[in-house]
């Protein structure tokens, strides 16, 4: 790939991982839009990788806590450590399944506008009411492993293009009545796991396809994610201290509104 396309797409990737408006569907639209081939999943994966990268140093105490969490639960005796820990790897679960069974029909039949534009408006306005509506009286500490597990099948729905990971299970939470900044913030620890293991996956195809060309694109796609990805966890976790997501679903609005001109116009 050329030089300022991997610019492009990682700046994409990193302002709108963590944020609820699909960084996967904006990938997938800055090759179409653009007129760019598409750059394929190993791509997208690697720009992810930089994301995840960027939330494990901003929330490096719950990577601490986590640490020591895994450790609980091995030895069966899981605390407040234990249980978040636990609940991380519940809700990682029906993502993976999913998403392993999946991948060949996701990336032939659903990387497309149409899709995307749908997706985008559908699950806004559902972001929009949830937030308005849902109580603010959670804490991650609240969470038991049922909800964990409610919020992991909801991560699922993100497979589709447009969905926004991090939309739908700050959905999820907030419809079990968390607090917003701690919606957003279970959010990014639940991308540490699922894109771990993409990352791992996509580490596996470039070392079996031995092309030096792609690992360079990978690793430049890697770390221009990882800053501006940083960036933009730092900005929405000040946001949500004092604010909504309203401003969020007035984007995914006006983006849902320009592709439905732009593919039936």
């Amino acid at each position: 790939m050329l030089i300022h396309h991997i610019l492009i797409l990682a700046l994409v990737q990193g302002i709108t991982e963590f944020l609820p408006i699909s960084s996967s569907g904006h990938l997938v639209l800055t090759s179409q839009v653009l007129g760019w081939p598409d750059q394929g999943l190993i791509i997208d994966i690697a720009v992810h990788v930089g994301t995840l990268f960027a939330v494990m140093l901003y929330f490096w105490r719950d990577m601490i806590r986590i640490g020591i969490g895994c450790g609980q639960v091995a030895m069966l005796r899981p605390g407040a450590e234990g249980r978040l820990a636990l609940n991380l790897i519940i809700a990682t679960i029906p993502v993976v399944i999913v998403g392993f069974l999946a991948k060949s029909y996701i990336e032939t039949y659903l990387r497309s506008a149409e899709v995307i534009a749908w997706t985008t408006l559908g699950f806004g306005v559902l972001l929009w009411l949830v937030d308005r509506l849902g109580l603010t009286i959670r804490r991650i500490e609240h969470l038991g492993v049922f909800n964990a597990l409610f919020i992991g099948m909801a991560q699922v729905l993100a497979l589709v293009p447009g969905t926004s990971r991090a939309g739908v299970t700050i959905t999820a939470a907030r419809l079990l009545g968390m607090e917003r900044s701690e919606a957003a913030r279970f959010s990014m620890l639940m991308s540490i796991p699922t894109i771990l293991g993409a990352g791992l996956l996509i580490g596996l195809d470039l070392y079996e396809s031995g092309d030096v060309a792609l690992r360079t694109d990978v690793f430049l796609a890697v770390g221009l994610s990882f800053v501006t990805a940083l960036v933009a966890i730092w900005g929405l976790m000040t946001w949500l201290r004092r604010s909504s997501f309203t401003p969020f679903v007035m984007y995914r609005m006006l983006l849902a509104a320009g592709l439905f001109y732009w593919i039936y116009g």
